[in-house]
């Protein structure tokens, strides 16, 4: 490549990458983090209940960027600390500390 070309770089909507919803924290209104965590996740109240109390927990996985904040924002009306992020990409991904 001569030093007079350059190189362009462009994102594809496809490249859009995936995102996460984390639990951080219960709250002190755990009654309503456990409805709430089961309006996003779809689950049945007791594994709703069991994952509010595991926290930090990550609760959806594969998420575009908009859904993920939907449900944060879902999770933190009721009470609870949540965040979103992005995923790692496959084979980045850390230990769990200890």
């Amino acid at each position: 490549m001569a030093d007079d070309e350059s190189t362009e770089y462009y994102m594809l909507l496809c490249d859009d990458p995936s995102h996460e919803v984390v639990l951080i924290d219960c709250g002190p209104r755990e009654m309503d983090v456990i409805r709430a965590v089961r309006k996003v996740t779809g689950q049945s109240l007791w594994h709703s209940r069991v994952l509010a109390r595991q926290a930090p927990v990550t609760l959806l996985g594969g998420l575009s960027a908009y859904r993920a904040q939907s449900a944060v924002a879902v999770l933190q009306s009721a009470g609870a600390g949540a965040e979103w992020r992005q995923e790692p990409e496959p084979g980045k991904r850390t230990a769990p500390s200890a």
